[in-house]
């Protein structure tokens, strides 16, 4: 091996070192009737840094909210109207597509940035997303990518984006077949979850931000995964006060992990809050998005747990509580697409490429989450995969016999 010694230089100038300590503070508000004229607090966010001119407001609105929301544009051209004196719609909404098809299309990215650039925004300005959780996601990379960063208001409407991806620090889009390859970490000016939207969602929409919930539930927090054990029936028949709840609840636990795990903006190998996300990930793009997000976690974390059972970590009676619940919530817990390909790990079509571009995501050593116990994730940094095939093939019987 080529040995590199340090060599003499004609100048001793020593290093500079730097350090750079960022703060930031943002605000995530509960509310109802967000774009009614009687309820303020969109206005008194954009007034609340004091600035007296009224600030131009960029809108993109989720397409497929529109459909149960037709009312929504004008509500808002109402409420801009009368809330003038503190922001300016600078243009017509951007209608975008719903789903994880937005964040596969570089288009809706430039659309955005060619607005921004036209109507004049500056990096005082806004640029308001309303909509689902890849909504949420594609706007932000757009806003934090225009001049740097443009201040970003989210108003999630699904149950996802109201207690996970809408009050976290990441943005991004999919891009070479993988997950979130493009993508930022900014936090948003303020987060603005009104509860309304939920009424509208369809079932699977619903269902789907749970997962989420139950993820954050099972690494952090046992008394929360009992609420849900306990709820689960009451979830799934759309029980909004127990789901208000919920939101609430993963929404602080996940802004305690970002503020306080010294790592919010993932600079090392671990990712705690993607539990059971490896294999989502990979399932999502090997299903082409016909799973939802949530959908894919559920599995995802039915495939860790199950792993952890076998690897003598999680006791069995956690194990059936774990896949209980996740089918009392009213998930599938197996997809043919788990067992593809998997005598080949490096298979593109092989859900255990997943882990591979899991690892890549961050770089370093592979870091997964495990449990130890409901309520205690621990980490591991490889895995035995012959006992990975065991589990999914443990999770295909259980799906089969319940």
């Amino acid at each position: 091996m080529k040995m590199y010694t340090k060599q003499k230089t004609s100048l001793s100038l020593q290093p500079l070192k730097q350090c750079v300590r960022v703060t930031f503070n943002y605000d995530v508000h509960f509310t109802r009737g967000l774009f009614q004229l009687d309820n303020p607090l969109l206005a008194q966010v954009i007034a609340g840094n004091g600035e007296t001119t009224p600030k131009k407001v960029v809108v993109v609105v989720d397409g497929g909210l529109l459909k149960y929301q037709d009312e929504l544009l004008k509500k808002l051209s109402i409420y801009a109207q009368g809330y003038r004196d503190v922001f300016t719609l600078s243009s017509e909404p951007i209608i975008v597509s719903g789903g994880e098809t937005v964040k596969n299309e570089p288009r809706f990215i430039d659309q955005i940035h060619q607005i921004i650039n036209v109507a004049g925004l500056c990096r005082h300005s806004y640029v308001l997303a309303i909509g689902g959780g890849a909504v949420l996601d594609m706007v932000g990379y757009a806003a934090t990518t225009a001049h740097r960063g443009i201040r970003l208001l989210r108003v999630p409407t699904t149950v996802l984006g109201q207690n996970d991806s809408g009050v976290g620090v990441k943005n991004g889009i999919n891009a070479f077949g993988k997950k979130n390859f493009l993508g930022t970490f900014m936090p948003p000016y303020a987060v603005l979850n009104d509860l309304d939207f939920l009424t509208t969602l369809d079932d699977r929409d619903w269902r789907s931000g749970i997962a989420e919930a139950v993820k954050v539930a099972l690494i952090k927090d046992a008394d929360f995964f009992d609420f849900i054990m306990t709820y689960a029936d009451k979830l799934a028949n759309r029980d909004m006060d127990i789901m208000e709840k919920l939101i609430y609840r993963c929404s602080q636990l996940h802004l305690e992990h970002i503020a306080g795990s010294g790592d919010p903006f993932e600079m090392g190998s671990s990712r705690p809050l993607d539990f059971g996300h490896w294999a989502a990930h990979k399932l999502e793009h090997l299903t082409n998005y016909s799973l939802r997000h949530g959908e894919a976690v559920a599995i995802g974390i039915a495939l860790d747990s199950t792993y952890s059972y076998l690897t003598g970590l999680l006791l069995q009676s956690e194990w059936k509580q774990v896949l209980g619940t996740l089918k009392k919530l009213g998930f599938t817990l197996y997809v043919s697409e788990l067992a593809d390909q998997l005598h080949q790990p490096d298979h593109p079509h092989c859900v255990f490429k997943g882990l591979t571009e899991f690892r890549e995501h961050l770089g370093g050593k592979l870091t997964i989450t495990l449990l130890e116990r409901i309520g205690q994730g621990m980490e591991v940094n490889q895995v035995d995969l012959s006992l990975y095939k065991d589990a999914i093939s443990m999770l295909r019987d259980w799906e089969l016999s319940h």
